[in-house]
């Protein structure tokens, strides 16, 4: 598909049926997501969803709120397999290294962004098990953007309010454009 879908203002990609992401702006990208009480059938359903829609745009990590679920779930590969988190959280981090980063909810944009070098991550998997991560570099980056999400930060909150107008309004001239061209992502 290559035309955008307009719902109650807000812009959606669609990609391979339902795998679409929420683009900015999107009201559910800035709110916070609530925690997960009981991982059953229906969490399930969620992530393997969002995991479809992750793929699909060929992303590496993906936060529930970009699918429109206001749920503490994210998922990510880095090459290693598909992993689940659900209500992941930051527990402790050390050191800090600045990266471009880019988003799927923010298709063109990419900012410099100060992390944390070394990061320990709580959460639990879609076995009711809980998991405790410590992640060392891009690893690392990759689950504190997608933690970021969880609480309604996005990557353009990291740059000022006058660079974040202009990174917008490019995204959507870049959108537009491509309407007619295919896909830009």
């Amino acid at each position: 598909m290559k035309e955008n879908i307009e719902h109650h203002n807000e812009l959606r990609i669609p990609r391979e049926d339902t795998c679409y992401v929420r683009i900015y702006p999107d009201p559910v990208l800035i709110k916070k997501a609530i925690p997960v009480w009981n991982i059953d059938g229906k969490v399930k359903e969620v992530a393997d969803r969002m995991a479809e829609s992750m793929y699909a745009n060929k992303g590496i990590g993906l936060a529930a709120p970009q699918i429109g679920m206001l749920s503490q779930i994210v998922v990510a590969d880095l090459g290693e397999g598909l992993r689940t988190l659900i209500n992941p959280e930051l527990v402790e981090g050390q050191g800090e290294s600045v990266m471009e980063e880019g988003c799927l909810s923010l298709p063109t944009i990419e900012v410099p962004v100060k992390r944390m070098e070394k990061v320990f991550i709580r959460g639990w998997d879609l076995e009711s098990k809980e998991v405790s991560l410590e992640l060392i570099g891009f690893p690392g980056r990759v689950y504190q953007h997608e933690i970021d999400h969880l609480n309604g930060i996005l990557i353009i909150h990291y740059v000022s309010r006058s660079k974040r107008e202009l990174l917008i309004k490019k995204m959507f001239k870049d959108l537009k454009r491509s309407q007619g061209k295919g896909s830009i992502l």
